[in-house]
């Protein structure tokens, strides 16, 4: 049986797809990475991919005028929305796919960088339970409102819309359930100017790493796999 093809398009190359690239494995896709900004996004394999995957970097979602790949991968993404392919967000992959439901992206005025839990929406008895209780690690400066026709999962109290769905084809996560203990050392050196900033202490992010990441990888896992079951 042929493998299903998995693109994940990576902003930086340190915020990759982590613990969910062995799920992706395991789930019976071959994954391939597309470089934002060197890639073609407009290419007609990324429409056609069986999931499409929008990871998270540092730059708004708002900012094609100065990262002008914007542009197409919006445009990419509209068409798969428009079409019901399987699409999956994660931090900036969310927020863009929120704009390209038409809805706002904007900063929160402050930034949400470390380990904390979610609110789960009451409803929820989705993917998302297996995070329940647990803590998952939050890194983003913008919010979003949470596009018409979907479904909201999760909260904070700084960021009401954490996490939304739209049917079985769609899943959008601001925060980061994919990621990876040992490569998180490469986030805390790739985003020391932003720690800096925020007067976050790299090696007490990295305590808490230590603490948190171990139970949250089987529930990344389960999470993962249970909503590429229900994909269509």
């Amino acid at each position: 049986m042929p493998l299903k093809q998995a693109a994940a398009i990576r902003h930086v190359p340190f915020e990759d797809l982590g613990t969910f690239g062995p799920a992706l494995r395991d789930a019976g896709y071959e994954v391939r990475y597309v470089e934002a900004g060197l890639d073609d996004l407009s290419a007609a394999e990324l429409d056609e991919a069986d999931l499409l995957v929008v990871l998270g970097g540092p730059i708004g979602a708002y900012e094609e005028a100065g990262y002008p790949f914007l542009v197409d991968e919006l445009a990419l993404l509209e068409r798969r929305l428009k079409a019901q392919r399987p699409t999956l967000g994660i931090c900036l992959g969310a927020q863009l796919i929120a704009r390209a439901l038409g809805s706002r992206v904007y900063p929160t005025g402050v930034k949400e960088i470390g380990w904390g839990r979610l609110t789960l929406s009451a409803e929820n008895g989705g993917p998302l339970r297996h995070l329940d209780g647990l803590d998952v690690l939050h890194w983003h400066g913008d919010t979003f409102d949470r596009p018409d026709g979907c479904e909201l999962l999760a909260s904070t109290d700084i960021c009401r819309n954490q996490a939304f769905a739209r049917g079985a084809n769609l899943l959008a996560l601001q925060f980061h359930p994919e990621v990876d203990e040992r490569a998180m050392e490469r986030w805390l050196i790739g985003h020391a100017c932003e720690l800096a900033g925020a007067g976050i202490e790299p090696a007490a992010l990295r305590a808490r790493t230590r603490e948190a990441a171990p139970a949250l990888r089987p529930a990344g896992d389960a999470l993962i796999a249970e909503w590429l079951q229900g994909v269509r």
